[in-house]
């Protein structure tokens, strides 16, 4: 492998570079993936995005058996949680989804470079071993970083993933604790912490903000907490952890009020640090060769994904936009569709969000507090799940759609959803976005009956004009 030359080559294999690598090879590249993890996929597939979903899935039926059945008239015996088979099965979620991308790479006639890639200079990456000596060296016509991201650390917690967990651990827990803290309500912690709750843990939730999930929708999030208090999960917002000493039992958490005051503890037999990710950038030579970062620590790139050294690309995490494995993704096709001679782009204000939690929330463009701070006149319309009938015949009508519109030109700018199905009904929402529909658009289209897509076809309707069925 030594000295061989690729068209491309990606550093990284997770949503992004996995992606962006199979997309140039369609394209007629010859490309090589340098992966040191020991299967492909990122953190996404491996411990992050799918494992997370597999045990949301298998926690929400576990509660929904528990609790939720009688009222459809099926009367079962209080349900017993078998641990292994679950975690057995969030395991076999996992590999199966990195087999396919082996397969997919293997049939794309792709290169895996297993190591932890070095950018050398521009056209030139060391693949380098565990024991950090270079392994292989091979040149490129073009790099590719998709490097990721990690967690955030938080000054004097140290994280040994046993008891004090980041994300990683907190799927990998070897039985359910008694009561988890989550510092940090964003919505990796909300999810986890949803999981694990659902599961039997007392769950408490330390926030430095007076509020959770920076981000969504004013709105949304004040029903979005009250139906996860409602569900068993503690808040203590406007806090911050200064202290985390872990003992025989458990861990000894020193909590303050973020504004100053008098300190309190909280015990916890697992705490999960979950205040956010970082680009991961350290190791990859960057200062060496010249690529300069932004001031927030990501990778600087112009409008084709090209950073301050030709030839050298990066896109995902590692670079400014949303983090998420979805973006990251469009990042790398628009990026190796514009070496191919394309025009590849990709609309970050238009890249949806979701919380898988139950219900979910989901929302894609811009907020209200958003749409205040700069100014543009706007009308709303909502409507709620209970007036929707297929939410009714589901026994899930908590939540409604939100639908924020241009008061002039009826340009929807805003869709928010919260619900059952919000991360399904969402993608319909960004399409009629990115092609600029109006709230009338979205109102007039046949909507199969009965879906809970309807109740984003009334929401619209109730912001051009009104809807049918309120």
């Amino acid at each position: 492998m030594a000295n061989e030359t690729f068209d491309l080559v990606v550093i990284g294999s997770g949503p992004g570079g996995y992606v962006a690598a199979i997309r140039a090879a369609q394209l007629g590249m010859k490309v090589a993936v340098v992966e040191k993890n020991p299967t492909l996929g990122g953190t996404c597939l491996n411990v992050g995005c799918i494992p997370s979903k597999a045990l949301l899935q298998s926690s929400h039926l576990f509660e929904e058996t528990g609790h939720d059945l009688a009222a459809h008239g099926i009367v079962v015996q209080a349900p017993t949680l078998d641990f292994a088979q679950l975690m057995k099965r969030k395991g076999e979620v996992v590999g199966a989804t990195t087999k396919g991308i082996e397969f997919l790479f293997k049939k794309n006639k792709i290169t895996w470079l297993q190591g932890t890639g070095r950018i050398d200079a521009a056209g030139k990456v060391s693949v380098l071993g565990a024991d950090s000596a270079v392994k292989d060296t091979v040149a490129a016509k073009n790099i590719l970083i998709a490097a990721g991201s990690e967690v955030t650390p938080l000054p004097g917690v140290t994280i040994d993933e046993k008891k004090i967990v980041s994300s990683t651990g907190a799927l990998e827990l070897s039985e359910v604790p008694k009561h988890l803290v989550v510092v940090g309500a964003g919505i990796i912690g909300l999810e986890l912490g949803s999981v694990w709750r659902r599961l039997g843990a007392d769950v408490t939730v330390v926030e430095f903000l007076d509020r959770i999930c920076p981000g969504i929708d004013d709105e949304i999030t004040k029903f979005f907490q009250r139906a996860l208090t409602k569900q068993g999960l503690k808040f203590k917002l406007g806090s911050k952890v200064t202290k985390a000493e872990t003992t025989d039992t458990g861990v000894t958490l020193t909590v303050e009020p973020s504004k100053g005051g008098a300190a309190e503890t909280l015990q916890a037999d697992v705490v999960l640090v979950a205040i956010g990710r970082r680009p991961y950038v350290a190791g990859l030579g960057l200062d060496k060769i010249g690529v300069k970062l932004t001031e927030r620590g990501r990778i600087a790139v112009d409008a084709h994904f090209q950073t301050s050294v030709p030839g050298i690309y990066a896109i995902g995490d590692v670079i400014d936009g949303p983090m998420l494995a979805h973006k990251a993704s469009e990042d790398g096709i628009a990026c190796v569709e514009t070496l191919a001679g394309q025009k590849g782009h990709v609309n970050w204000d238009l890249v949806p969000s979701v919380v898988y939690t139950q219900p979910e929330v989901a929302w894609v463009g811009k907020s209200e507090e958003q749409l205040k701070a700069a100014g543009v006149a706007y009308k709303i319309g909502k409507y709620p799940f209970t007036a929707d009938p297929r939410s009714r015949a589901n026994a899930a009508t908590e939540g409604f759609v939100k639908v924020l519109a241009d008061k002039t030109t009826d340009r929807v700018l805003g869709v928010h959803i919260f619900g059952a199905e919000a991360g399904t009904m969402i993608g319909e929402a960004a399409l009629a976005m990115e092609f600029a529909a109006s709230a009338e658009d979205i109102g007039r289209v046949c909507h199969a009956h009965p879906t809970v897509n309807e109740a984003l076809k009334e929401a619209a309707l109730a912001a051009w004009e009104k809807p049918i069925h309120l």
